[in-house]
């Protein structure tokens, strides 16, 4: 059993679409009939990024210890976040003891500011200056690129646990299950999808891809790490 159906047995065997009634009740008439149908907006946003000359290698390696005897030449450092708000319309029925909901969804996905860091002992337009940001601007891209395919993926998980019906349960109970499906279940998800980035990042810090930059442009990253090294 994957992490979204896990999360979600204990809800669902009390939170569903059909409750056990042999044929449409009044009641499932006036809910699948009369209240709006379950929508899920999901949304994200980019909220751009800046570029950070302060920072010492010092400072940098602090930030994130790389390898031993080794030191970040440069950084890209934000975090993953998440809204999600819960409504929808509601009717309650006193002969079955049951109630309905449409539930109104919405998730918001964004990244906090993105900061691109590139040690300060590089000057910028120098050449090493310019492969280091390069190298960072891969990382860069890849938070980017995420952020929209998580958007597709969670929609579509949504789409599928709600389809667009009304969800049923005992009177009195269906916004509390709502919220904690929301709260052990589709957050939990929601956060491994965006975690996912995080190898997509660790598949472009390759030790090929570290020989290759402390050699670049005629050893000029070499000549500025040796007095860092020093202190």
């Amino acid at each position: 059993m994957n992490i979204l159906a896990s999360a979600f047995a204990f809800a669902l065997g009390l939170l569903g679409s059909h409750p056990c009634w042999a044929a449409r009740t009044a009641f499932q008439v006036r809910c699948e009939d009369s209240i709006d149908k379950a929508v899920s907006v999901l949304t994200s946003a980019q909220n751009g990024y800046t570029i950070n000359n302060t920072v010492s290698l010092h400072g940098l390696t602090a930030m994130k210890p790389g390898r031993p005897n080794s030191f970040v030449l440069g950084l890209t450092r934000t975090e993953s976040r998440m809204s999600i708000g819960l409504n929808g319309a509601m009717l309650k029925d006193p002969l079955s003891g049951y109630e309905c909901v449409a539930p109104k969804i919405t998730v918001s996905l964004f990244y906090s500011p993105i900061v691109v860091y590139v040690g300060r002992e590089f000057s910028p337009g120098s050449c090493a200056y310019q492969e280091i940001l390069a190298h960072e601007m891969r990382h860069l891209k890849t938070y980017l690129d995420h952020l929209p395919k998580v958007e597709v993926t969670v929609r579509a998980a949504l789409s599928k646990r709600f389809d667009n019906k009304p969800l049923y349960a005992p009177a009195g109970r269906a916004r509390a299950l709502l919220q904690q499906e929301i709260n052990t279940g589709w957050m939990t998800y929601i956060k491994n999808e965006m975690a996912k980035v995080e190898l997509l990042q660790a598949a472009i810090d390759t030790p090929q891809e570290y020989a290759r930059l402390s050699k670049v442009c005629k050893g000029e990253v070499q000549s500025l790490i040796r007095p860092a090294k020093r202190h």
